[in-house]
């Protein structure tokens, strides 16, 4: 839900700090999520899209934006990654 197209198109820099203060048990699910997701070579945009509402041109796209995104919110990246437009 946190990643939608609306809160995903604010890189204001609230996402990690929302994601952050919610439990340290529900911020480690969250992190497994993720990298289970980019484990997962059957995981494409049409399954990010059925649980976000955002769509991506291609898979290697979405694997860019996924990987950006958990290096900000679990590795301490500067900056929120775009979504595409």
């Amino acid at each position: 839900m946190y990643l939608d197209d609306e809160t995903g198109r604010d890189t204001s820099g609230y996402l990690r700090s929302t994601l952050m203060a919610f439990g340290e048990s529900y911020v480690e699910s969250v992190r497994r999520g993720f990298v289970q997701i980019m484990e997962d070579e059957s995981f494409g945009p049409p399954d990010y899209e059925r649980l976000t509402n955002v769509g991506f041109p291609d898979a290697d796209s979405l694997r860019t934006y996924l990987r950006d995104l958990y290096a900000y919110l679990f590795e301490g990246g500067h900056r929120q990654p775009e979504l595409p437009d």
